[in-house]
């Protein structure tokens, strides 16, 4: 297609998932931290609430750091030409998720100084934790800049199929659609609308998806000049 239009990434939209990167960071860094606390202070049967008790906010901390690097690469994501950096960087959630448990885990079992009960309820809470908390860093549909191409270029045509053949659309800075109708009911008298394509919206704001009242409206209005 000679008007391909390639995905890349705003400077705005690079600036805010790095930012959400850092703070993801700064998450599973507590969450080590907090693991490495839990082994060498609280794996004792006096300590099992206080045990139970950091596992429950080491876990808090993996979930929030890999929804925040979801976030991110959805802002910003890989391109699936590097198949190493594409996997890495999609499923880090998942990776730091388990490092976040597996060495507690470990520790739990193998200490040699807990009773049987102590050790049962610990090690198995511990270990659903590790399981939540890697299951939910795991992205089971990874962005990547081939598939946002692919998805602006289809959305494109479909939109000028519906517009008269313009690309042109409109959004605000809180919504999640965007509109083919700057007096749509969902944005009429907004503060902040901006007009721009498709692939605009896109890689500014992350707007992937068209309003279904704009696209009843905008089908209705193309079968009646027909």
């Amino acid at each position: 297609m000679s008007d391909q239009k390639i995905f890349k990434a705003s400077a705005e939209s690079v600036a805010k998932a790095k930012q959400l990167r850092i703070i993801a960071f700064v998450a599973w860094i507590l969450a080590i931290a907090g693991q490495v606390f839990a082994i060498f202070k609280l794996i004792s049967n006096d300590m099992l609430v206080w045990l139970i008790v950091a596992i429950v906010v080491i876990l808090a901390l993996a979930i929030t750091g890999s929804m925040l690097w979801k976030k991110a690469n959805r802002l910003d994501p890989a391109s699936e030409a590097d198949k190493t950096k594409f996997f890495i960087q999609n499923q880090l959630g998942a990776i730091m998720g388990v490092l976040a448990f597996l060495p507690l885990v470990i520790a739990i079992f193998m200490n040699k100084n807990l009773d049987g009960k102590t050790k049962g309820i610990a090690g198995t809470i511990a270990v659903i934790a590790l399981l939540a908390a890697g299951v939910t860093g795991v992205d089971f549909n990874p962005p990547s800049v081939e598939k946002y191409t692919k998805e602006i270029n289809e959305q494109t045509t479909t939109l000028k199929n519906l517009n008269q053949g313009n690309d042109l659309i409109y959004w605000t800075p809180s919504g999640n659609k965007y509109h083919i109708y700057e007096d749509c009911q969902h944005i009429k008298g907004r503060t902040g609308i901006t007009s721009g394509t498709v692939k605009e919206s896109w890689e500014k704001k992350g707007i992937s998806e068209l309003c279904k009242t704009c696209e009843s409206r905008a089908t209705k209005e193309r079968d009646s000049s027909n």
